[in-house]
């Protein structure tokens, strides 16, 4: 992994991932959607209102996902000092946020025909919330650190605390009475049948390929500002 922290290695290979991992990922997720909402039969329970999971299962992944990069990349800046990974943090938190915002908006839709109200204040849903502002404050501090071109160290540590919250959502519905359903799949079994399982599988590789390739693209875009800002300042140097 240290070979491809170089930023040209990087370059080299996101130069032909990134429309790899987002190509792949619109036909994946374009099949998915349209298996899961016009193909698979209404739920027993819930009726037609399930086919809201094919989005709001891999949103709700794509949150905690999203969050669990940027404090993996945190702690490999903070330990090896590689700036590409501080990028790499950068280029998570946007989709990341927006994964998360629709997570939240797809389980309020889902929530008014199921539990009688737009909002609850369950544990999961609460964590949830909080993921959302954590990403809020993260970008704002990101973008005030690249901003006064000082380092990142202090928005790898928020990343790395803001990590905290990823096992109380994943454990909420466990740990507290919560309105929300248990966990479905778990580690080798899932309580999904087959109907719904598959398109709702083709669904989260499809979106996790199409974050990937948006990730990518980012980075990309982050590391050319950031090279451009270092040869203006170069220049002014010279010319002074």
């Amino acid at each position: 992994m240290h070979g491809f922290a170089n930023p040209t290695r990087f370059l080299k290979l996101a130069n032909w991932l990134t429309p790899l991992l987002l190509v792949s990922g619109m036909v994946l997720v374009a099949g998915g959607l349209w298996w899961g909402l016009f193909k698979v039969p209404p739920d027993r329970l819930m009726g037609d209102t399930v086919r809201i999971l094919f989005i709001h299962v891999p949103a709700a992944w794509l949150g905690m996902g999203g969050w669990s990069a940027i404090a993996i990349s945190s702690l490999a800046y903070l330990v090896w000092k590689h700036p590409l990974a501080a990028i790499a943090a950068r280029a998570a938190a946007v989709p990341g946020m927006v994964f998360t915002a629709i997570c939240l908006a797809t389980g309020s839709i889902w929530g008014r025909p199921t539990w009688g109200t737009w909002w609850e204040w369950d544990g999961r849903l609460t964590s949830m919330l909080v993921l959302l502002f954590l990403y809020f404050g993260y970008i704002a501090l990101s973008q005030a650190v690249a901003r006064e071109g000082v380092s990142p160290r202090i928005a790898a540590i928020f990343g790395l605390v803001g990590a905290i919250n990823i096992p109380i959502i994943n454990r909420s519905v466990v740990w507290w009475n919560s309105l929300h359903q248990p966990p479905s799949i778990t580690m080798g079994k899932s309580a999904i049948d087959p109907a719904f399982l598959v398109p709702l599988m083709v669904a989260v590789l499809g979106f996790s390929l199409l974050f990937g390739g948006v990730v990518l693209a980012r980075m990309r875009a982050l590391l050319a500002e950031v090279q451009a800002e270092a040869r203006l300042r170069r220049m002014a140097l010279e010319a002074a």
